[in-house]
């Protein structure tokens, strides 16, 4: 199989991928276009080297992105290794789909949020108001390396193939001066990581499926839909078994059992709250758009309004497109937050006093 992987057309291809989602250098600071003005040169090297097994990949840059009020650690790979591993993706990925469980809706082909949303609606229409709301507690930082690599043995048996997914689990981390290896977990921000996080849940798919129960996950955010607190009761203890002989962990705080046709017990999924028979935008989802709108339109901003307009547009207009099926309120809500902000803009450029109560 690793001859499929170092086959010039498969890291090609890789590299089209990798070339498509841009991104940021990694450690050797070698850019995306920088690597596509010599990439001949540069995927001959790499088929070279995984043919005769000098390739070694470089360590992970590690940066922060902002999580609400903390930051998430994401791994950037340099461009060469997400090129290897998109190829290795292109190789392996076909094998484990054919085994996926269809209630799994992440990082899959074909598959996204909106499906994973339009099957919690389904089930949620025909009565399944028990559920239980499980987090996956720093999934991808916690996945063991050893079970992982066993699980993905069992059905690629080319030992190049696991060697360099080894590699990759094994690459050192770089944060500013600091350089250590992993003894877990996968960097969110690898090219391979999303396959590889499927693969070790899905076992747990499977026995949920064939416990009778309906669960429906996107990477490690899960839901669990039942008909009776007994249920969901159950449901959640077998989660928690497997969770925890897994080598994972279920987080304290954000992981409940409620009726969400009651207020205060509903669930969020995906950037949606379900509660009290009402989809609707969740908390965090609406501050977000608000801290974006808010950045773009700063009181003493000095270009004309129709610019700002112009830049607004396609972040609003994406964001409409994700949540149009929230309650309708929230869209007044948002209209209004945004009209007031512009107004705000257009009465310091024509130095007029602020409007009285004025709050955004």
């Amino acid at each position: 199989m690793i001859d499929k992987v170092y086959r010039l057309e498969t890291l090609e291809l890789g590299w089209i991928q990798v070339a498509k989602n841009a991104g940021a250098a990694g450690v050797d600071r070698m850019s995306v276009e920088r690597f596509a003005q010599g990439r001949h040169h540069y995927l001959a090297e790499l088929a070279q080297a995984l043919r005769d097994g000098s390739y070694c990949p470089l360590p992970v840059r590690r940066v922060y992105i902002p999580k609400g009020k903390k930051q998430r650690p994401l791994g950037i790979p340099a461009v060469k290794d997400r090129v290897v591993q998109a190829a290795l993706k292109l190789v392996i990925e076909p094998i484990f789909e054919h085994e996926f469980e269809p209630r799994s809706y992440g990082f899959r082909q074909g598959l996204g949020c909106k499906d994973a949303l339009r099957e919690v609606d389904r089930h949620l229409k025909a009565g399944y108001f028990w559920v239980v709301d499980a987090d996956l507690q720093s999934y991808f930082d916690t996945i063991p390396h050893d079970p992982l690599l066993t699980k993905v043995g069992e059905r690629i048996g080319d030992g190049h193939v696991l060697e360099l997914i080894q590699g990759f689990l094994k690459q050192d981390i770089m944060e500013d001066l600091k350089r250590w290896t992993p003894i877990s977990g996968s960097p969110q921000g690898a090219v391979i990581s999303p396959l590889l996080a499927n693969a070790y849940l899905h076992e747990l798919d499977v026995e949920m499926r064939e416990a009778g129960l309906v669960m429906v996950r996107y990477a490690d955010d899960a839901v669990v839909l039942c008909r009776s607190r007994e249920e969901a009761q159950a449901a959640l203890a077998r989660l928690r078994a497997w969770v925890s002989a897994n080598g994972l962990r279920l987080h304290p705080d954000k992981t409940h059992i409620g009726d969400c046709r009651e207020a205060g017990q509903g669930f969020e999924f995906l950037g949606y709250r379900f509660e009290a028979g009402r989809r609707l935008v969740r908390a965090k989802s609406l501050m977000a758009l608000r801290a974006k709108v808010r950045a773009r339109t700063p009181r003493n901003h000095g270009g004309s309004i129709e610019s700002v307009i112009a830049s607004l547009n396609p972040t609003l207009k994406g964001w409409y497109a994700y949540f149009k099926q929230a309650h309708r309120y929230t869209f007044s809500s948002i209209d209004g937050f945004v009209r007031r902000r512009l107004r705000a803009m257009l009465r310091k450029q024509k130095h007029r006093r602020g409007c009285p109560n004025f709050c955004v």
